[in-house]
């Protein structure tokens, strides 16, 4: 199957996966996306007009003409355009409905769930002036390898380790950008443990007394003493509430990398026009960890093992982008632009079910 067939050869079986015609028809009135037949029949018809639309490389003129000669509909392009625009709380709640269709249970041992945002770009002069984005924040679940979430914003919304919905015990996977204090104890307080990347100054570091700790200090006792892994209690200063007890775990990154990284830190102060500072250096040589994972249940390695799952989102939101074709919508309309990125995120769920057809890259289960 591919993101064109399904307006094609396989459009009953979509039609079965997302309710069925009498669900999508009452989805679509009840967002007001359809409301009465005319030259549209019903809701399966407008939405098989609306995704030929969006996945597919015709413009409107063209996918008028195409819903014509096919004998979906016979409307105009901007019919078509005025249809899109009422369609976004629809491909919301089907977005909606088909992630919980598949909603994840924390299951033999834990549910891994990667954070992470993607974006695409918003047409226009003046959005391309100011750097304007549509932002798809997500969770990747694993072992499914499946996107477990989708919540679509602009740029003026940051990533937040919060953002999505706590599956009660999974172990949240999080870059730098997720290292936020109260935002984890919220994660955490929810029945999740988290695996966080760090750097040295993310964050206010406490010693087990409250006193602040001097992070790259440790580092550099432990390669001094020839160790290239720390363990230990760490804890972190919040905005509200008490100090969050948490895990460090860090490893000396090997010769090599440990280099490429002092290289791009460089480059990045460099383009930056500041001065590059001994400490950052020498954190450079590392891959610091935060968790909440108690030593008894999971080893020193065990936490750096999951770390390294992080990559699985990317090969999803390559998937995504080049599978798919996801790119940044065209107009510059917001009611438009919306349910044309719904409309990828939608074909991404009906198709991840057969990854395993689409996929080059190892299953978890080979790769562990």
């Amino acid at each position: 199957m591919t993101h064109e067939s399904l307006v094609n050869e396989d459009w009953t079986n979509v039609v079965v996966r997302l309710g069925g015609a009498e669900t999508l028809d009452v989805t679509a009135r009840e967002t007001k996306a359809f409301v009465r037949p005319r030259e549209i029949r019903n809701a399966v018809d407008l939405l098989r007009l609306i995704l030929a639309y969006c996945l597919g490389e015709r413009g409107l003129r063209s996918t008028t003409a195409w819903a014509t000669s096919v004998g979906l509909v016979d409307i105009s392009n901007v019919a078509l355009l005025y249809r899109l625009r009422q369609c976004g709380d629809w491909f919301a709640m089907l977005v909606g409905q088909a992630l919980a269709g598949a909603a994840p249970k924390a299951s033999r041992g834990r549910l891994i769930r990667i954070i992470d945002a993607t974006t695409v770009p918003k047409k226009g002069r003046a959005a391309r002036k100011s750097n304007e984005l549509w932002r798809i924040h997500s969770a990747f679940d694993l072992p499914q390898e499946r996107f477990g979430h989708f919540e679509l914003t602009d740029q003026q919304a940051g990533e937040t380790l919060d953002r999505i919905p706590v599956v009660k015990g999974e172990i949240r996977l999080g870059d730098r950008a997720h290292l936020q204090p109260d935002r984890m104890a919220n994660v955490i307080e929810a029945g999740a443990d988290v695996v966080i990347r760090a750097g040295w100054k993310s964050a206010c570091w406490l010693d087990a007394k409250g006193h602040p700790l001097d992070l790259v200090a440790e580092l550099r006792k432990a390669a001094a003493r020839g160790r290239g892994l720390i363990d230990r209690p760490i804890w972190i200063k919040r905005k509200h509430g008490a100090p969050l007890a948490l895990r460090l775990v860090a490893v000396k990154k090997p010769a090599q990398a440990a280099a490429e990284a002092r290289r791009k830190a460089r480059r990045g102060a460099q383009r930056g026009g500041h001065q590059l500072s001994k400490q950052t250096l020498d954190a450079a040589d590392w891959v610091i960890l935060i968790t909440s994972l108690k030593p008894k249940d999971f080893a020193t390695a065990d936490v750096l093992a999951l770390y390294r799952l992080r990559w699985r989102i990317e090969l999803g939101f390559k998937r995504l982008k080049s599978l798919i074709g996801l790119k940044g919508p065209p107009g510059t309309d917001e009611r438009s632009a919306r349910p044309h990125v719904l409309a990828h995120l939608l074909t991404i769920l009906l198709l991840e079910p057969l990854v395993d057809e689409l996929e080059v890259s190892p299953r978890l289960a080979e790769a562990a």
